[in-house]
């Protein structure tokens, strides 16, 4: 149905509710919005005059469609019409369509009304539908009114850090760490102590950093239990010895456990507010835009350990990282190939990768030892693009070509071929991988030093391993499992000619 007859049936009241549902769905095609538009010259009464009905889901449905139709001269109506709503469940569709208007000059208007829902006590029946108007105006005043994000200032600082590493692989982090360094193992990464924040920043090997608050092991009881413990268990001190800047902080919050996703989410919410209502809004939630994620993780007896992971400090170590593919490897593992194969590099290495992709690996090569030369291949040029743009930001010498290895012609011989080798998918089965990885063998040879070393991450090592059989010029100097789950392994090969 076109717009105008459902323009048409609410002017007659003919179904109202129904008809607003379905023109209001309609309209997300932005050729009917235009055409519905162009049916109302600019006149939108029919719509503000619904704004008075009796039906609250007439009002609802009638104020989402002018949002959608995002007229600023429509943002003082809409307002004058919000404060005279008594019905809370629709009280933040008007807020969500002043969000779609021009209306700055409410500002002062919406903080006030932000400012008395946080201090308001609700009954439980409430709850749900006040917390929905809360984030809709926090997200409108943050719009206009966001302050400049903290500065940490913590360098330092005495800091108890996480970081998190490979499992498999977490003493590869440990080791850059200084040696009177006191590290306790974790599942899934190391914990210690530091005053020199910046030296550990540069390591490469990890994937988050986390910090747990001082004081504060575990939280328990219910969410404003758990929000009062950590505003004034140390949380907020923590963020405040640690930054420059006024308040409020803006967080999101993350919750890693077992329990069903409602109850996650519900969670998730009903805490975010108590949260703001316990620091007086020192600390803000937000979908966007936030410097800090509070991290909640689940023990095995249903408490919850509380981290902190700061986007306030700067992390540039891979910030060459623009562009990826779906197959790329991540830097931290790149990176942590190369400490792995550490003791088999060498310094001014004319290095190789056939199977290039993005250029991860042959950045962190370069970054782990410096090198002579470096040449990436890829048979997609849609690969060598993307890794000409990342290498740029890195600042990298890296010769890219967009060719089949198995046609690549070259004038001297490689010291190391490093690469992340094909995986299963839909164009690749296990036949064509064997056959696959047998050419790559067999290339390889040509393209070696004698000595020559191949540093080869696979998700299928056991195909890689039963074509190495048939090349007995390959051997194998080290094996590392990286993922035990999907099996991934890093494997050194050293390719030596008196075989």
């Amino acid at each position: 149905m076109l717009t105008s007859n459902y323009l048409e049936q609410i002017r007659k009241k003919n179904n109202v509710r129904q008809n607003l549902i379905e023109l209001k769905q309609l309209i997300r095609d932005d050729n009917q919005k235009k055409a519905l538009a162009y049916e109302l010259a600019g006149d939108f009464s029919d719509f503000t005059a619904l704004l008075k009905e009796e039906d609250p889901k007439v009002r609802k449905n009638a104020v989402l469609i002018l949002g959608e139709m995002e007229c600023d001269d429509l943002a003082d109506q809409i307002w004058d019409a919000y404060e005279a709503e008594q019905t809370l469940f629709v009280k933040a569709d008007y807020i969500k369509s002043l969000s779609k208007c021009e209306c700055r000059q409410l500002l002062p208007k919406l903080k006030a009304r932000l400012k008395e829902l946080s201090e308001t006590k609700v009954t439980v029946e409430e709850e749900k539908h006040v917390r929905a108007e809360i984030f809709a105006l926090q997200a409108l005043v943050l719009k206009y009114n966001r302050p400049k994000h903290h500065k940490f200032t913590g360098f330092d600082h005495e800091l108890e850090l996480i970081l998190m590493t490979n499992r498999n692989h977490r003493e590869m982090t440990a080791a850059q760490l200084p040696d009177e360094t006191e590290i306790k193992m974790l599942s899934g990464g190391i914990r210690f102590c530091t005053t020199h924040l910046d030296d550990v920043l540069k390591i490469r090997t990890y994937t988050e950093m986390l910090f747990p608050i001082p004081g504060l092991r575990l939280l328990e009881g219910s969410p404003d239990h758990m929000a009062k413990q950590l505003v004034h268990g140390g949380m907020l001190r923590f963020l405040n010895e640690n930054h420059a800047g006024n308040p409020p902080f803006y967080f999101r919050l993350e919750i890693k456990s077992s329990m069903a996703a409602d109850r996650k989410i519900d969670l998730v919410k009903k805490m975010s507010l108590a949260i703001e209502r316990e620091s007086a809004r020192e600390m803000v939630n937000t979908t966007s835009g936030y410097e800090l994620e509070i991290r909640l993780v689940a023990n095995k007896e249903g408490r919850f350990i509380p981290l902190l992971k700061l986007s306030t400090i700067p992390d540039w170590k891979f910030a060459y990282r623009k562009e990826v593919l779906p197959t790329s490897v991540t830097p931290a593992n790149a990176a942590l190939f190369m400490a792995l194969a550490g003791p088999f590099l060498k310094k001014d290495a004319r290095v190789l990768d056939p199977f290039c992709g993005t250029g991860t690996m042959l950045i962190e090569r370069a970054r782990f030892l410096p090198c002579n030369t470096l040449y990436g291949i890829d048979i997609l040029e849609e690969a060598i693009q993307k890794a000409k743009v990342n290498t740029e930001l890195a600042n990298i010498p890296i010769h890219y070509i967009n060719r089949n290895y198995f046609d690549f012609r070259h004038e001297y011989h490689f010291d190391e071929i490093v690469t992340n080798l094909p995986g299963m998918g839909k164009s690749k089965d296990t036949e064509s991988l064997q056959i696959l990885y047998d050419r790559f063998l067999q290339k390889s040879q040509k393209m070696l030093e004698n000595n020559g070393i191949v540093v080869a991450y696979t998700t299928v090592p056991e195909i890689l391993k039963k074509q190495l059989h048939n090349y007995p010029a390959y051997i194998v100097e080290k094996e590392a499992i990286i993922n035990e789950r999907e099996n991934s392994r890093l494997l050194v090969l050293r390719f030596h000619i008196g075989y």
